[in-house]
C-alpha cells in the first residue's frame, strides 16, 4: 500500500473517509472507479486520489454515487453522523 506524499488539503470533507471506508471493506480505487462509472460518475484515478487526499472538490451526484457504492450513508461520508 502506497503512502500518502502530500499533506491532506482542505478541498472537500468527505475524502478521508472516502479513503478509510474504501480500504475497510477491502476495495482497490479501480474498484471504486469502476462502480462510479456505471453510475454515471467519469472520474479517473488521479481524480479519485486527489478526492481522497482532499485536493479536489466533489460534487453532489458525486457524493450520492460514492455513498451508494461504499454503502454508506451521505450524512456518514460528511461526518454527521457514525
Amino acid at each position: 500500500m502506497r503512502t500518502r506524499k502530500q499533506e491532506l488539503g482542505d478541498m472537500n470533507i468527505i475524502g478521508a473517509r472516502v479513503e478509510k471506508r474504501r480500504k475497510a471493506i477491502g476495495m482497490k480505487q479501480k474498484d471504486l472507479l469502476a462502480q462510479l462509472q456505471v453510475s454515471g460518475i467519469d472520474l479517473n484515478a488521479s481524480g479519485l486520489s486527489k478526492l481522497e487526499g482532499q485536493l479536489r472538490g466533489v460534487n453532489d451526484y458525486e457524493l450520492k454515487a460514492i455513498a451508494l457504492a461504499l454503502d454508506v450513508s451521505v450524512n456518514w461520508l460528511l461526518g454527521i453522523e457514525e
